[in-house]
């Protein structure tokens, strides 16, 4: 199996990326996003090292998810937790693994129904193969390969740690 960098390296060079893409594009006091709940773990330690002012604010995306009717409610749903207006603000989303687009998607389903954003940047841990949908990561801190029958499975929030596995089927 491959050595990956650990989620500590991979949040400092997110962090290097993210403060050169804001800088790129002028953008000062973005709101950070995290999406539950492994997002949301990596989002808290993003907005630390970037010492984002707004406070950090959450979604849970599962009465978005396109497979919510297939697999029912999450039985650890959580209230989205965004400030009342997003309209024109530049927004930092950030998960944890995005592999087939579809959380991203749901995730943005939900911030438009708060309002209009400036802007959205997509930051992830990590960006795996098997993309469903036309969407990418803009601030990555790791690409990684992976067959249909593997997944990561992400832990934390302290410590943040990840590990590849293979799926029962």
């Amino acid at each position: 199996m491959q050595q990956h960098a650990t989620p500590d390296e991979l949040l400092e060079k997110m962090a290097e990326q993210t403060e050169a893409l804001l800088l790129e594009r002028s953008i000062e006091n973005p709101l950070m996003v995290g999406i539950h709940t492994g997002g949301v773990w990596v989002a808290e330690k993003l907005h630390e090292r970037l010492k984002i002012e707004e406070p950090l604010a959450t979604l849970d995306i599962s009465f978005y998810r396109d497979d919510f009717s297939r697999i029912g409610m999450n039985p650890e749903v959580k209230p989205s937790e965004l400030p009342p207006d997003v309209e024109d603000r530049h927004i930092i989303l950030v998960d944890d693994v995005l592999h087939t687009g579809r959380t991203i998607r749901a995730a943005m389903n939900e911030l438009f129904d708060y309002g209009r954003p400036a802007s959205i940047i997509l930051a992830c841990l990590i960006e795996r193969s098997g993309r469903e949908l036309p969407l990418q990561a803009d601030i990555v801190g790791a690409h990684i390969d992976l067959d249909r029958d593997e997944h990561i499975k992400l832990t934390g929030p302290d410590p943040l740690a990840f590990e590849i596995q293979k799926t029962n089927d």
